[in-house]
Order: C-alpha cells, then structure tokens, then sequence
C-alpha cells in the first residue's frame, strides 16, 4: 500500500549481472513503468510463497501442514521497500527455493550425485543474474556433511555442475577475444570482507520484532531439538546455514543493494514459521505478529 501510494519517478531492474549480459540480452529490463513494476514484484512474492509453502509441507518441517510458511514467506518478504521491487535477488529466490528442495532430499535418496549436480548448475545460473548467489556453493558440502556419509563422487559433482555452465561462458568468452574479462569476473571473490559498517540504525527498527521472533524460534527449536525426527533436525540446522550465508554475502558485492537481503527470507521464513507453528499462548504469539505487521506499514510509510 505504502508504495503504491508513493510510487517512485523510476524504477531500475538489472535481471543480469555485466559479465551475463555480453552474451544474454534481456529486452525486458528497464521496460516496465513504476506501477507495473511493483505489480510483478508482487505476483511474483505471492508465486514464490505458494511454491515455498508447498515444499515445507511437503518435507513436514513443521507440525503440521498449513498456510504459515506462505503467510510469514510474504510478510518477511515486505520487510523494506526495496523488496517490493523487480531485482535479482527476487529472481533468485526461484533458485534459492528450488534447492531448498533438493537439499531437503539428498538424505532420502541412495544417490545423491546427480541431485547435487543439479544444484550445482542452478547455483551457476543463479551467479549469472546476481553474482553473490555464488556463496551458496558452500551449502553443496554443507549439506552434505549433514546428511551424508563421505562420498567424494558426490562432493565433487556439485562443482562439475556449477563449472559445467561457467565452461560454456568461458568458451564464448574465448570465441570472442575476451578471455581476460572471463578472469575478471572473479575478482570479487578477493574482497575483504568489510570490517567497518555505516549503518543508519533507524532504517532498520523494523527488525527488532523479527530480531525477537527470531530469537523465539531459536528457543523453540533448543527446547524440541532432541524430540525431533533426525531429519528435521538436519534440516533446520541446514536452513540457518543458508541463512547465513544469503546474509554474509553481501561483501561479494561493493555497491550492495539493501535488496540483497531478500536472499534470507527463505530460510529465515521456515525459522519464524516453526516459532508460530509451536508457540503456545496465542494472545502473546498474535499480538507479536500484530506488532510486526503495523511496524512494516509504519516504517513503510515513513
């Protein structure tokens, strides 16, 4: 509603990183007015809800099955204006959610090389639209620590994944004469991670109800640990992983966005969804999620 009522002059949407765009050209991009913008934007988080509600029921993180991820996936995900935007972020948030899934079903098969491969690639793709989507190779062998035993063909078939598609962009690179600019692309990758940080602290009074719910959840999941199936276990301490890599990331990348934190509602949204689908008194759980909501309107708004 917030941005509706105060639609900016202009609005920018990079579906691709430079490097990406040398041999893909998107015609949409920067085509769409303010409003129409922002409409897609909100299609696309309530698609994106749907799909993430389907896989955390599907897998039985949570009690029982319900709406509540879809709910909290959607509000976590209006935190700040620059969520509510066409961005890379948004985009890979498909992918983010896609290998959630696959994660979530590595410990259930037998093999689990061509799973990972998968991952691998969609992680490469993900890097071609925003380049900081790259730390989520981590998450491979995280992933598979937690779930498995040591099998090297599946720890390294995620890299031939992901190397398998930054092969192709380096051939056409290469056809075209411009291999040094292939190797730039990992520069990055060197940055120092920053040790100083300007933070305008009333932009972000909007975190302290997910701040508290967050740390609830971490309460919750500390109390239900050990009563918990061995594969939800590991698939909440796979979720905060992710969550922390999606929010460490954006070192990566100088000129950062505020929108590059959409990476963390995924995981993060399993997180608060686990506190409400466990939280007992109802008066103090509802009036947080109350708070939570006027408080996202309120900064919105101002």
């Amino acid at each position: 509603m917030a941005i509706f009522i105060d639609l900016p002059p202009r609005l920018n949407f990079e579906f691709l990183e430079p490097f990406a765009k040398f041999f893909i050209q998107i015609p949409i991009e920067n085509s769409f007015s303010p409003g129409a913008n922002i409409f897609f934007a909100a299609i696309l988080i309530f698609v994106q809800a749907i799909l993430f509600n389907r896989i955390v029921n599907n897998h039985g993180l949570l009690n029982k099955p319900g709406y509540l991820p879809a709910l909290l996936y959607i509000t976590s995900a209006s935190l700040f204006m620059p969520f509510l935007v066409l961005s890379p972020t948004l985009i890979c948030n498909f992918l983010l959610i896609w290998i959630m899934d696959k994660f979530l079903k590595i410990g259930k098969t037998p093999n689990a090389i061509m799973i990972m491969f998968d991952i691998g690639m969609i992680i490469a793709v993900g890097a071609l639209i925003y380049f900081p989507f790259i730390v989520m190779l981590l998450m491979l062998w995280l992933s598979l620590l937690l779930y498995r035993s040591f099998n090297w063909r599946e720890w390294v078939s995620g890299l031939v994944g992901f190397l398998t598609i930054f092969f192709f962009v380096g051939v056409f690179y290469y056809w075209h004469d411009d291999i040094a600019l292939f190797y730039k692309i990992w520069l990055p990758l060197t940055n120092k991670f920053p040790s100083v940080f300007k933070i305008h602290y009333n932009d972000y009074l909007v975190l302290v109800p997910v701040v508290i719910m967050m740390i609830l959840a971490m309460i919750q999941l500390r109390e239900n640990f050990f009563r918990s199936f061995i594969s939800t276990r590991k698939a909440f301490q796979m979720l905060f992983f992710m969550f922390i890599l999606a929010a460490l990331s954006f070192y990566i990348k100088p000129d950062f966005r505020l929108y590059h934190f959409l990476l963390c509602v995924p995981p993060g949204a399993v997180l608060l969804a686990y506190y409400f689908s466990n939280a007992t008194k109802r008066w103090f759980y509802e009036s947080l999620f109350l708070v939570f909501v006027l408080t996202i309107q309120y900064f919105l708004f101002v």
